[in-house]
């Protein structure tokens, strides 16, 4: 077995493979694997076929070496179309010898996540961040001693021309610093600056000079202080939490559009493109035409999604679709003008309150839609998620990728990467006014969870008020103000504080207390009031 090597056989095994890269590589520090110019290689990862170099940049492709995304030239099996790697990680060394951090064995690569190879009882974290985290790594068996691909192969120097003007160097040794970039205290091996003691982090020499997110039409750049622009711009654009001004961020000049490092670089906010070739007038013509597309979409019926067969028109002209077909229901619907009595939308999952609403032509086939639902786009480009979101129909439970609560109906959903978007957030944008609350709230993702002012869950996608430190997640900002339930005659009204200072407060359904703090659903005709979930249940988004 592999962990059994002896030392002198471990060495024998790392000189022989360090040997045959240099024949086949240009003499460096660090050899290669393969010559540059080579288009395919012999994985260890993957031994029945070659991965395949694509000269292409591709992206939305995770690495499986260092679990972090293609955004550039990469390696991958053509045969099982996966096994996507970075260049650099499909072509790491498979032995090193001498590292400075490990100098008297040997190391050769590994996979963290294959258990076998490490001696029995003795798994180990990475001697750097002192994490275990499924990726390549390098290995010395008598030892037992693990560095991860991207903490132990800092470059010798490195030009971080954006953020210092002098080259960096890795300092060696295993210390507490704060980074002179993002400003946070850590632990590790820094990038440092023998002419004036600058310091940074690795991963911070390594931030991308320009990039691009979602939610902005610009590219931003890496800069190193806003005290240096003149900005007004005290909070970060993509979490709505305050900026320290002094330290490094991505900025917009134009727009004076400002967001912190982390929150930039998350896999949420910034979008898969090339960013070394983005060219600004691209980004604006492209983000111009998705807004056209959507603006054409939203102001009519599109014939994929509802067809149209038989219209009245009235006495002021306006035509109405009295019968369609839509794409989800294998009947035709018809419009019903009758008082609804405890329907609920198979789209929405939501009550129907109005009398206007389709309705299956088939009597014993209980189907109903609000008219809203019939105009919903099949297209969507939506600031929760990068790529166009294509709506579906579901009949089976899913899962929201934002409320992270199970629904079936209509939804939108990504042909890139699955990502799940249930109706109710679809109808949520950048900016949230709600009745619980006197001020405006703004979408924050961010790459730490925040709890919700209301029920107290956490999430990484929330409304954030800038005025108070008031968060409300989307579980909670997109329940329903009016709800129906089978054992009552009225309709609820969701209500956010109590109905009065009795300081007793009970659900008349199911006879339990109610803690004061959290929303309710109340029958004023009744005086009935009931916990949300009663009146809801765990599922709301479920019929």
């Amino acid at each position: 077995m592999v962990g059994n090597l002896g030392e002198e056989d471990q060495t024998q095994k790392a000189k022989e493979i360090q040997k045959e890269q240099q024949t086949e590589a240009e003499t460096t520090n660090h050899p290669k694997s393969v010559r540059k110019e080579m288009k395919q290689l012999q994985h260890f990862r993957h031994p029945e076929h070659p991965l395949v170099f694509n000269e292409d940049r591709i992206y939305g492709k995770i690495c499986w070496g260092c679990g972090e995304p293609i955004l550039g030239p990469s390696y991958s099996c053509k045969e099982c179309d996966g096994f996507h790697h970075h260049k650099s990680c499909a072509e790491l060394p498979l032995g090193l010898l001498h590292h400075p951090l490990h100098p008297l064995h040997p190391l050769i690569l590994i996979y963290e996540g294959i258990d076998h190879l490490e001696p029995e009882g003795e798994k180990s974290n990475c001697e750097v961040c002192k994490e275990v985290r499924w990726q390549y790594c390098y290995f010395c068996y008598r030892c037992n001693f693990k560095l991860h691909i991207k903490c132990g192969s800092l470059a010798p120097t490195t030009e971080a021309t954006k953020v210092h003007h002098h080259p960096l160097t890795p300092y060696w040794k295993w210390m507490t610093f704060t980074c002179d970039l993002c400003g946070k205290e850590d632990k590790g091996m820094p990038y440092v600056c023998t002419s004036c003691g600058f310091g940074i982090h690795t991963r911070c020499a390594n931030f991308p000079s320009r990039l691009k997110v979602v939610r902005h039409n610009h590219p931003l750049n890496l800069i190193h202080s806003l005290e240096l622009h003149q900005s007004n711009s005290q909070l970060c654009q993509l979490c709505f939490l305050k900026v320290d001004t002094n330290y490094g961020l991505y900025y917009c000049s134009r727009c004076d559009f400002v967001a912190h490092l982390d929150c930039a670089m998350s896999r949420g906010n910034m979008e898969d493109i090339n960013l070394l070739e983005l060219k600004e007038e691209e980004s604006v013509e492209s983000k111009a035409m998705l807004k056209n597309v959507d603006s054409k979409l939203d102001q009519s019926v599109d014939s994929e999604i509802c067809k149209v067969i038989k219209t009245t028109v009235g006495e002021d002209g306006t035509e109405t679709a009295t019968e369609i077909k839509y794409f989800s229901h294998e009947h035709d619907l018809k419009l019903t003008d009758e008082v609804p009595n405890n329907k609920i939308c198979d789209g929405c999952v939501r009550a129907i309150l109005t009398p206007s609403f389709y309705s299956c032509v088939k009597s014993n086939c209980r189907f109903f839609l609000h008219i809203s639902c019939t105009k919903l786009p099949k297209i969507k480009q939506h600031p929760l998620h990068q790529h166009p979101l294509t709506l579906t129909f579901r009949n089976n439970r899913v899962l929201c990728d934002v409320c992270i609560q199970s629904f079936n109906g209509l939804g939108y959903e990504c042909d890139k990467c699955y990502f799940l978007l249930d109706v109710q957030c679809s109808l949520t944008s950048n900016t949230l006014t709600h009745a619980c609350h006197k001020h405006p709230l703004y979408l924050s993702i961010s790459n730490y969870a925040q709890k919700c002012s209301i029920c107290d869950s956490e999430g990484y996608r929330v409304f954030r008020c800038t005025t108070c430190e008031f968060v409300l997640n989307f579980k909670c900002a997109t329940l329903p103000q009016t709800a129906w339930n089978n054992q009552h005659e009225h309709p609820f009204t969701l209500c956010y504080a109590p109905e009065d200072d009795s300081n007793e407060y009970y659900c008349d359904i199911c006879e339990e207390e109610r803690d004061p703090k959290r929303w309710f659903y109340y029958c004023a005709d009744c005086s009935f009031p009931a916990h949300s979930e009663c009146i809801l249940g765990y599922s709301p988004n479920m019929k």
